[in-house]
């Protein structure tokens, strides 16, 4: 899978501000930003990504993801990395 195909997955179930992906194609890093974010916890957030996947975490599609999930205004104040 290419960084754009888990980009257009991630995009089509989430509405996002922003998304930054790295990885090898199995194992990725990923920035999400969304306003679906607001009022929830961290694990809430991380679920709602992990609910755009459906099965491509159990058929190892994606074997792994590592994420950082912000809302809009949480993404505004962040310090560049």
């Amino acid at each position: 899978m290419t960084s754009e195909e888990l980009q257009a997955i991630i995009a089509a179930g989430l509405p996002c501000e922003h998304i930054e992906l790295t990885g090898d194609g199995r194992h990725w890093y990923a920035t999400v930003v969304s306003s679906a974010f607001e009022g929830h916890r961290l694990i809430q957030r991380h679920q709602r990504v992990y609910a755009t996947l459906g099965g491509r975490m159990q058929t190892d599609e994606v074997h792994a993801l590592s994420m950082k999930t912000y809302t809009p205004a949480e993404w505004a104040n962040h310090p560049a990395e």
